[in-house]
């Protein structure tokens, strides 16, 4: 027998949140979905819920109006209400949380970039309007390398400075249009001076790609 349908209404789209009330009469369902962001349930009623999922036996979940719970991103169900009376609740989704995800990717294949000593593919993490503010250099912002031909140019340079090195002990973050890689670079250049440090590097974000690469290290005494 099929089970009638859950409706919903959206209330707010955009580039941070959805939010989404949901209606179910005595029965209803969602029908079977992937959640593709983390997210908020806030009752607006008392209820139970009945939730099949695809790997194990289905429960049961207790409402109680005004008191929000969370899941991560990647839930898989099939939400039906299980009581005799009408449940309501609003889906708060966190929709930037695909950005900022997609935007740790490009942290985290830039970093492989150098460790795999591949200029193509550290500008391919690179937007087309693209700089690098080294943590050395004459200007207070240190030495600023401007467009992708001078990018490219003092990644290269750095390689070739560096004949050994490895970017190591990597932790990435994202917040907004900003980004932090802390690591510690362990290096022998051309002359077999050795080299360790602990550093980071700040980041702008033009979409998923980094706009700005402006970095910092420890100075040893």
């Amino acid at each position: 027998m099929t089970k009638a349908q859950a409706t919903s209404v959206t209330h707010i789209d955009d580039d941070r949140f959805k939010v989404t009330e949901w209606r179910f009469a005595a029965g209803a369902e969602t029908g079977w979905h992937v959640h593709g962001h983390d997210y908020v349930i806030v009752p607006l009623t008392d209820g139970t819920l009945g939730l099949d999922v695809p790997d194990g036996a289905p429960f049961a979940a207790a409402l109680t109006q005004g008191i929000p719970y969370s899941r991560r991103e990647g839930v898989h169900h099939n939400v039906t209400n299980a009581g005799t009376a009408p449940l309501a609740f609003l889906e708060i989704e966190t929709v930037a949380d695909a950005t900022a995800h997609r935007r740790r990717d490009t942290l985290v294949r830039f970093m492989a970039a150098w460790n795999a000593r591949d200029v193509d593919a550290l500008m391919a993490c690179m937007a087309d309007d693209c700089a690098f503010h080294a943590s050395v250099g004459p200007e207070v912002q240190g030495r600023r390398f401007i467009g992708r031909d001078a990018v490219r140019a003092s990644y290269a340079a750095m390689f070739d400075t560096f004949p050994e090195a490895a970017w190591t002990a990597d932790n990435h973050h994202v917040a907004g249009d900003t980004g932090l890689s802390e690591w510690r670079f362990i290096g022998t250049d051309k002359t077999g001076k050795q080299v360790d440090v602990q550093g980071c590097d700040i980041f702008r974000f033009s979409g998923d790609l980094i706009a700005l690469k402006d970095s910092y290290r420890k100075n040893r005494s």
